[in-house]
C-alpha cells in the first residue's frame, strides 16, 4: 500500500507518541500486516520524519516487505522530495556527500561526523527566489534526516527546520519536505510502478510567499 502520509503524524510508536500514529492507523484497517519490520512496526518498510509530508510504502506481508526492502537496499526503490532551502544555490544541481552518524555533542541530532554511514543526496534546483530555492532532491541512501543534515551542512538548511538550523521570522512550525515521487516494482508482479502526490497547502503557500 502506498499512502499519503500527513505532516505531523509519526510512522511508528516511539517515546512520547503511543497513540495515532500511522501504525494504529494500520491496525486499524484490519487485516494483516508485515512483521519483518519487527512486532513494534508492522507493515513499515522505511520511514519518514513526523514532519515530513507525502509518499510512504508499506508491507501487508513479509515476501512484500522483503523484496520492498532489497529494492531500498538496491537503490531500485526511487525517493524523490521536494525541498525548500534557505538561501540561493551557486549550482544548479548536485550530489551532497556526507557520512551521517549520531551528533556527538547531541545525540538526539544527526551530523556530517567522521565514522559516519555512508550518505548521498543528489539535488537539482527547481526554482530560485531571492532568499530561498526550491529543491528537487534524490535519495541515493536513507539515512535518518539525511536530506536535513546533508543541506544543513551546505549552509542551506530547510525552512522550518529548527532542529538543523534556528527557525526564521515567519516560518513554517515545520521543515518544508515533502516525498514526491515513490518509483518501485511490484513485490509480486515485478511491474514497475510510479506514484506522485502534490505537496500539501501549507508546502505551496509558504512558497507562494517567499521573495
Amino acid at each position: 500500500m502506498v499512502i499519503n502520509k500527513p505532516a505531523g503524524m509519526v510512522v511508528h510508536p516511539a517515546p512520547g507518541h503511543y497513540s495515532g500514529t500511522l501504525v494504529h492507523a494500520l491496525l486499524g484497517r484490519g487485516g494483516s500486516w508485515s512483521a519483518a519490520g519487527g512486532e513494534a512496526r508492522p507493515g513499515i518498510v522505511h520511514r519518514l520524519d513526523k514532519g515530513t509530508s507525502g509518499l510512504i510504502v508499506v508491507a501487508r506481508n513479509d515476501p512484500s516487505h522483503r523484496a520492498l526492502s532489497a529494492q531500498l537496499s538496491d537503490r531500485t526503490l526511487s525517493r524523490t522530495y521536494l525541498a525548500i532551502a534557505r538561501g540561493r544555490f551557486k549550482t544548479d544541481a548536485g550530489d551532497l556527500e556526507g557520512a551521517i552518524g549520531r551528533d556527538p555533542k547531541d545525540r538526539k541530532r544527526m551530523a556530517v561526523v567522521a565514522g559516519g554511514r555512508f550518505a548521498r543526496t543528489r539535488y537539482q534546483v527547481v526554482e530560485k527566489r531571492s532568499t530561498h530555492t526550491l529543491l528537487r532532491c534524490d535519495l541515493d541512501t536513507g539515512r535518518t534526516h539525511q536530506i536535513r543534515v546533508h543541506l544543513a551542512a551546505l549552509g542551506h538548511p530547510l525552512a522550518g527546520d529548527a532542529e538543523y538550523g534556528a527557525r526564521g521570522p515567519g516560518e513554517p512550525a515545520r521543515p518544508m519536505l515533502h516525498a514526491w515521487r515513490l518509483r518501485l516494482r511490484h513485490p509480486r508482479t515485478n511491474v514497475e510502478m510510479t506514484f506522485e502526490v502534490a505537496p500539501p497547502a501549507d508546502f505551496t503557500a509558504y512558497w507562494d510567499a517567499v521573495k
